[in-house]
């Protein structure tokens, strides 16, 4: 018997095949209207939303159910100048002098440069945090597994449940991001994932003519 997780019968409601083809087909057509958005509207959005959000990404699976997660929701105008300025200084290393040559072609088409305001319009920013340990109450540090993968998987989660609420999602991952853990005032067992843009689209938003490979291309049936 497991003294720490008590197991409990599992809640499923199981469908026939066609209810099932039809919800897939829908999540499909629903889903594949995400794009990533770059224009981003300073209308302000409920902050319930976002903490349903928060709780559908801790939803997600871990190794051995450590959650190695923390999500830090930024509103604060000056906290998001705070991480604009130090954002772009990373930016403007990586366009002058990190990035390789190839990579800026690849980027080229896209747009992007090294001008983030973004980071100050949205109304939110998520910054995402891994947690390579963990603490109990007494403070004993234990080692968090598959960290990547789980944050990966919570991220995800995050990005459709608000896109399903209806919000546009930028996912910026400015290289390195340690300066998050000095004005965001995390301890340096979390590790920066990724800063998550969240709110409405400009009213004139564009975004890229770009499509997704096939099925087969993506997969394969063996």
């Amino acid at each position: 018997m497991n003294d720490r997780y008590p197991f409990l019968p599992l809640e499923f409601a199981e469908q026939d095949s066609t209810e099932m083809l039809a919800a897939a087909k829908s999540f499909y057509q629903h889903v594949k209207q995400r794009r990533t958005v770059r224009e981003f509207s300073d209308r302000p959005v409920p902050r319930e939303i976002i903490n349903n959000a928060l709780l559908a990404a801790g939803t997600a699976p871990s190794g051995a159910n450590m959650q190695p997660w923390h999500f830090v929701v930024v509103s604060n105008p000056t906290v998001k100048q705070q991480i604009r300025s130090a954002a772009e200084q990373e930016e403007v290393e990586f366009y002058t002098r990190r990035a390789s040559q190839e990579w800026l072609d690849a980027l080229a088409p896209l747009g992007t440069d090294e001008h983030k305001p973004f980071l100050e319009t949205a109304p939110y920013l998520i910054v995402i945090f891994l947690k390579k340990f963990s603490f109990d109450q007494h403070g004993k540090r234990f080692k968090n597994y598959y960290t990547a993968e789980s944050v990966g998987i919570a991220t995800g989660i995050m990005i459709t449940a608000l896109h399903t609420a209806g919000l546009a999602t930028l996912t910026h991952t400015p290289s390195p991001m340690k300066f998050l853990n000095k004005i965001l005032g995390r301890p340096s067992t979390e590790r920066p994932f990724l800063i998550l843009v969240a709110g409405y689209p400009e009213d004139n938003a564009t975004v890229p003519d770009i499509s997704k490979f096939p099925l087969d291309e993506i997969a394969s049936f063996i």
